[in-house]
């Protein structure tokens, strides 16, 4: 009997020692400082074990440091609300690229996580999620917080008021119901934190987040030049320093094809039971007309709203400040509602959109041709499918996406192309920028379209060529960068057209600086086909590397068929796969070498349809 007491207790002691090879490390979050695309912060809790280590690879090494080709220890650390919180400030990252990462420290090793770069380029999409007031109801927050890791979106813009009471206690649970976000693969999707009237301080933002700017106002671009993200703080003067900055930053980056700010305080909040910001309407809503903000993410009435597009203004029809411009006014989203005690929706304007008052956030897209918002429920978060990897725009089973009455359940934000204001940035030596000899000449089965410029200024101008048949109708089918200070000449070739004397087509040259050129000549007798694809989700190839990556998945195994062909009927490409084993694949298609153009890729199993798509190959 007492060879067996010793036996169970060396049993014990290894036990012991193999739980201690795990490091202490909890409540992971990761954050942006700089550029979205070549930068990551990755926070957390050092519970104990000192000479934390951060070992990362773009291949994932599981829990091996030596399988890691980078490291970096801790940039900054700090102790405050009860957590001893680490920061590694990585940068020189490769943008829309997964690394995968482990914490060593004297106590062992974490678990493998990983975190995701954001793309560099414009003509990628983004799925961002939007929201705030996470502060009471803990049920609640983790069902929003488990849709966050189940749709996987590049970021959450979190608007602020995370806690109640911004205590010790509190946080501590904040974070622990934060690793819901993390994807069921172990990635962390990066937080853009904004400050609430619940945190007390900027420095709760400064010492949690470690966010960029200690007065807690900063700016990110995300996609090269598709977005500037703005997080404003309603905590401190809106005027001032601050004003000075947003409108600075502002006029910096009207090249960005995108604006969005958010901010806590709501300025017209949709419950009677929140105070009006006027100071926020005068110093803040002015500069997002006169600059272009497209959207605005508010929080704190603990509501759901919507509005039309607005700008500032006392005017007949106005209404609290604001009037309804669907042409070049600004859409405004919140109020919160994930977690906090619910408001009732009782202050509608003449305005308003819709309103609501229920648990939710904002999911929306953004690429090139627009901006989509919907509006989640997520109190059935463990109802929900999560989406695949490799298709993050499409809903998954389950999702709760409100249909508001009487209205649609996306809200759809088209490109202006017109700037509200021509300022001296848009003019070389005094002048405005002019589009000089627009000429298109049919060349074979294509036309060759070309054009100059004179005065154009050192700024970044982005021209866009656009095709109509019969006048009508005109869409987008190349996006050509300016060349810089001077006079240049430009030239593109709209290839793959069959010529016939069925229709007229018509081109037409918009840009960034000034309105839509209109007029521009019409060329005659040429006819271009108009297949009926729109109700198919649209593709785009790297334009780097002009591979197109496709996911398809199989419940059962069988043959299948991959097809690309053009609008002519033309096959580009076809890839067949005899008995293919049931299961999911992402297959890649070299279009390097194809025109720019329409496309419409098939996949076929069994000599059935699976899926259809639309691809879109830009210049």
């Amino acid at each position: 009997m007492r060879d067996a007491g010793l036996r169970i207790g060396w049993i014990l002691v290894f036990l012991g020692i193999s739980l201690l090879t795990h490091g202490r490390t909890d409540k992971y979050r990761c954050m942006w400082r700089d550029n979205p695309s070549t930068t990551m912060v990755i926070g957390w809790n050092q519970v104990s074990g000192s000479n934390p280590v951060l070992y990362y690879d773009t291949s994932d090494g599981g829990t091996q440091s030596s399988q890691y080709q980078f490291s970096q220890k801790p940039d900054r650390q700090n102790r405050f609300k009860g957590m001893h919180n680490h920061f590694v400030r990585l940068s020189g990252l490769q943008p829309n690229t997964r690394y995968y990462f482990i914490i060593v420290d004297t106590d062992g090793v974490s678990q493998r996580m990983a975190f995701q770069t954001a793309p560099d380029n414009p003509y990628e999409r983004l799925s961002i999620i939007a929201g705030g007031d996470s502060r009471n109801y803990r049920e609640a927050r983790r069902n929003a917080n488990k849709l966050v890791g189940k749709l996987r979106p590049h970021c959450v813009l979190f608007g602020g008021d995370m806690t109640g009471g911004d205590i010790e206690r509190q946080w501590r649970g904040w974070f622990d119901d934060w690793q819901h976000t993390i994807t069921s693969d172990g990635r962390l999707i990066p937080i853009v934190a904004t400050r609430g009237n619940h945190e007390y301080s900027n420095q709760t933002l400064v010492e949690l987040f470690d966010v960029p700017n200690s007065n807690v106002y900063y700016a990110l671009t995300l996609g090269g030049s598709l977005l500037r993200v703005y997080t404003l703080n309603s905590l401190i003067a809106c005027g001032g320093d601050q004003k000075t900055w947003l409108q600075k930053d502002l006029e910096q980056h009207q090249d960005v094809r995108w604006r969005t700010a958010q901010y806590h305080f709501a300025i017209r909040p949709h419950t009677r039971r929140k105070r009006e910001r006027n100071d926020q309407l005068v110093n803040w809503a002015s500069l997002f007309h006169k600059y272009q903000v497209n959207l605005v993410v508010e929080s704190d009435a603990h509501c759901v709203k919507a509005t039309y597009p607005v700008r500032p203004s006392r005017e007949r029809g106005s209404d609290e400040g604001f009037i309804r411009d669907d042409e070049r006014g600004t859409v405004y989203l919140g109020e919160g509602c994930w977690g906090a005690p619910l408001r009732p929706n009782d202050d509608n304007k003449n305005w308003t959109r819709y309103s609501g008052s229920f648990n939710q956030f904002k999911w929306i897209f953004v690429d090139w041709d627009g901006i989509e918002a919907r509006t989640i429920r997520t109190d059935n978060a463990d109802e929900v499918a999560a989406v695949q990897p490799d298709d993050i725009f499409s809903p998954p089973a389950g999702l709760d996406i409100w249909q508001p009455p009487q209205d649609e359940a996306v809200i759809r934000i088209l490109p202006r192309d017109i700037p509200v204001a021509y300022s001296s940035q848009y003019v070389a030596q005094g002048r405005p920028m002019e589009v000089l000899d627009f000429s298109a000449d049919v060349d074979g089965n294509g036309v060759s379209l070309n054009w100059q410029t004179r005065d154009e200024p050192s700024r970044s101008v982005l021209f866009k060529l656009q095709r109509a048949a019969n006048g009508e109708d005109y869409q987008t089918i190349a996006h050509v960068h300016g060349q810089g200070i001077g006079k240049n000449q430009y030239s593109i070739c709209d290839s793959g057209l069959e010529i016939t004397q069925a229709q007229n087509l018509s081109y037409r040259l918009v840009h960034n600086l000034r309105p839509p050129s209109e007029g521009f000549p019409v060329i005659r007798n040429l006819a271009l086909p108009t297949p009926e694809w729109q109700d198919y989700k649209r593709l785009f190839p790297d334009p780097r590397t002009g591979m197109l990556k496709v996911f398809y998945a199989l419940n059962t195994p069988g043959d299948v068929r991959i097809r690309l062909i053009d609008t002519h009927q033309t096959a580009h490409s076809q890839s067949e796969y005899r008995n293919q084993r049931s299961g999911k694949f992402l297959k890649s298609i070299d279009m390097s070498e194809m025109p720019t153009g329409h496309y419409l890729l098939t996949i076929e199993a069994d000599r059935k349809v699976i899926r259809q798509f639309q691809v879109h190959k830009k210049i």
